[in-house]
């Protein structure tokens, strides 16, 4: 039941972070909107125990997780953006020279 709940909190934090970023929300789907707020869930479950928010033993909730998503967003923008990471091949607009 608690892998259930994990998966529910994360996407429903990823829902949010894609509903409050501006740009595009790219990649999209059930299984990466689920991933995006996991990872934002453990995102701001680290940085609320290194600062001193959460204890050793507590993680962060719907809203840390959300706003720890919309961060690892805007850090896919950044990276994606600086064209560091593409597009896979062949899904994007032809260039011809």
């Amino acid at each position: 039941m608690h892998i259930i709940w994990i998966i529910v909190i994360g996407f429903l934090a990823g829902l949010f972070a894609r509903f409050f970023s501006p740009a595009p929300n790219n990649p999209s789907g059930f299984v990466l909107t689920c991933l995006l707020g996991i990872a934002g869930a453990f995102l701001a479950t680290y940085i609320g125990q290194a600062i001193g928010w959460y204890r050793i033993d507590q993680g962060a909730g719907l809203i840390g997780a959300t706003i720890g998503a919309i961060i690892l967003l805007v850090i896919w923008r950044a990276v994606v953006g600086s064209g560091a990471v593409g597009p896979a091949a062949g899904t994007g607009p032809r260039r011809w020279l």
